[in-house]
């Protein structure tokens, strides 16, 4: 009897700490259970703008420095995956590009050849040399031909990455104090020729969906609106008066689970260890 239950035990912690590492890092809006959000996440928001154009005549600086026009990047037939982060980003950006480069890898269509991929800084202060090791790194991940010829990472001045922002709905937050951006985490797939065709929220894109929305955009369709499921770089700690990693609550959610299942295995076992087996001999 106790073999089963330390069985029984042992089989309940480990479904738990499964349970712990499966926890989901695409976690809502960590806003809705404080009820108003900080002053500075207020104006932090996506605005679905489907089927709007994007100012193609914008100049930014691509990985060498060289003046380009948005408009270079875009040409019919072939969708273009924008991506809006900032390079220095000591948080969710770097899963954001992670995730986009994990999806892409899983369909058929590749980058440079099929579509392009354009990520811009948010951040005015960051240097194509950052640009540019960014670019290599993620074509160097995604390991097939062209990719860097197809993934674009692009910087420029503030008005400028302001004006594609607003085109496109994106809507962010400077903190001076930490020297750092509050956004949200998402990726949009335009048409060949520069319309907003879908929106994809997080860090973790389904390959079939994003494949689907490529091809779809490759003829030119435009999606419907999808449910706005938030994941922000900064949440607001009401305790601390602070911000913090929201990736943070995934990692407190997995903590608790751990505890409760090893809580779990001392209460089997000291169940167990209380539970007697009858004598055989005067049975």
């Amino acid at each position: 009897m106790q073999s089963r239950t330390l069985r029984f035990a042992l089989a309940a912690a480990g479904l738990l700490l499964l349970l712990a590492r499966s926890a989901p890092a695409q976690l809502p809006d960590p806003m809705q259970n404080i009820g108003v959000r900080p002053e500075l996440l207020q104006d932090v928001s996506i605005d679905q703008r489907l089927n709007e154009q994007v100012p193609m005549d914008l100049k930014f600086h691509d990985e060498h420095g060289k003046t380009v026009s948005l408009g270079q990047f875009f040409t019919p037939g072939k969708p273009v995956v924008l991506s809006m982060v900032y390079f220095s980003c000591p948080m969710l950006c770097t899963e954001e590009l992670n995730g986009l480069d994990r999806s892409l890898k899983l369909i058929p269509m590749s980058i440079g050849k099929d579509f392009q991929v354009v990520t811009v800084s948010i951040d005015p202060t960051d240097e194509p040399i950052l640009a540019e090791a960014k670019r290599d790194l993620y074509t160097g991940m995604y390991g097939r031909p062209d990719a860097a010829d197809g993934w674009h990472f692009l910087t420029g001045e503030n008005s400028q990455i302001k004006a594609l922002a607003d085109s496109v709905g994106y809507h962010y937050a400077y903190d001076a104090e930490s020297k750092q951006f509050a956004h949200a985490a998402l990726i949009m797939v335009l048409t060949g020729d520069g319309k907003i065709s879908k929106y994809f929220y997080g860090v973790s894109y389904p390959s079939r969906d994003l494949r689907l929305g490529l091809e779809e955009a490759s003829n030119g369709k435009i999606g419907s609106p999808v449910d706005q499921v938030l994941l922000f770089c900064y949440h607001y700690d009401p305790h601390t008066g602070k911000y913090g990693l929201v990736i943070s609550r995934v990692i407190q959610l997995g903590g608790a689970i751990t505890l409760l299942g090893v809580g779990a295995l001392i209460f089997f076992l000291s169940r167990g260890q209380n539970y007697t087996l009858p004598d055989s001999r005067h049975a």
